[in-house]
């Protein structure tokens, strides 16, 4: 008799995805944790690693496509199968009605509980993270010749004062910005003394429409001239752009890595995102480790009762020096590490 292979179950397959990309993301989040933690561990270095750290990524090649297939669809497979998990999910580790069984002597029925329960954490979690960092912080940039600017809106505290010139940034506040902006007119414009800012502002577009139509008649010399003059304009107009209140500054660096440092710095500064975060990332190391340990099982690396036992204590330690480093970056680096 002929034995035909049969292809498997679409179900079989998109848990075996799920699983596939749970190690994937659990990899990354290791990655991410031990980059964030240079900005609390090493004391006295102003968070040069986790800038060193950032910069490297930042220059990636492709970037936003390597950010999308190796990190946006791994999430995406991840997200839509896990709620599917968390719909039929049937956690038993706790008293019940009766109508369902409730076996709460058994530690893996805790560890099942908590894994849905981490997931809910993490749906919310990571939405508010990536609409946090990559939506409503996310550094504005302009380039100025050869260098490129990066701008974030801080709340302003006294440390900001002493780590500015040692990380090599300038902050304004709304009065320095008006001023730097009455300054850049005055290198740019021909104008009579008395016309003021809003006057010149609103001078800007006709004076890019007045470029376009006489660009093929400008000398080279006129031609740069024109460019660093545009140039200006767009860092003052990026620099404008901000709405601050009294006691917010922003902040210019030469570096992306400088400006992901002061807005980690910033965020951990306030309570309230402290305890998020320390929510979110101790349910991302528990999710992420548990995780590992079944994924060793569902793929047949761990088939003993005494290779379960040891991964067991591997994934708990590994749990155990992630969080170290999330938490780290949390608690450190504002409070201890960046505070002057």
């Amino acid at each position: 008799m002929t034995w035909v292979a049969q292809t498997p179950p679409q179900a079989f397959i998109w848990r075996r995805l799920h699983s596939l990309t749970g190690i994937f993301l659990s990899l990354f989040l290791i990655e991410h944790l031990l980059v964030n933690s240079q900005a609390a561990l090493f004391f006295g270095q102003d968070g040069k690693g986790f800038v060193h750290s950032v910069n490297a990524i930042h220059n990636f090649p492709y970037l936003p496509v390597i950010e999308f297939f190796l990190l946006g669809v791994p999430i995406l497979i991840h997200l839509i199968w896990g709620i599917k998990y968390l719909k039929t999910a049937a956690p038993n580790a706790h008293k019940t009605n009766g109508t369902t069984p409730a076996l709460p002597q058994f530690p893996r029925n805790h560890a099942y509980s908590w894994q849905r329960i981490t997931s809910w954490i993490l749906l919310i979690g990571l939405l508010g993270h990536i609409v946090q960092m990559r939506f409503l912080n996310y550094p504005i940039s302009a380039r100025v010749g050869t260098q490129q600017h990066y701008m974030v809106q801080l709340t302003m505290d006294n440390g900001l004062y002493t780590l500015a010139p040692r990380l090599g940034i300038k902050l304004y506040d709304r009065n320095q910005i008006e001023m730097k902006a009455k300054e850049t007119f005055s290198r740019i414009h021909d104008a009579s003394l008395g016309e003021t800012w809003g006057a010149f502002a609103a001078s800007i577009p006709k004076i890019f429409e007045k470029e376009r139509h006489q660009s093929e008649q400008l000398t080279v010399h006129e031609l740069i001239y024109e460019q660093e003059k545009k140039e200006r304009l767009d860092w003052l107009k990026a620099l404008k752009t901000f709405q601050l209140k009294k006691n917010e500054v922003v902040a210019v660096t030469d570096n992306f890595g400088t400006a992901e440092l002061l807005i980690v710095r910033d965020t951990f500064k306030m309570p309230l995102m402290i305890a998020l975060y320390t929510i979110f990332v101790l349910a991302a190391c528990y999710h992420g480790f548990n995780g590992l340990w079944t994924f060793m099982i569902t793929w047949g690396v761990t088939l003993t009762t005494l290779s379960q036992r040891f991964m067991r204590y591997l994934a708990t330690g590994i749990m155990i020096a992630v969080s170290f480093l999330g938490l780290a970056a949390i608690w450190g680096t504002y409070w201890i590490n960046l505070t002057s």
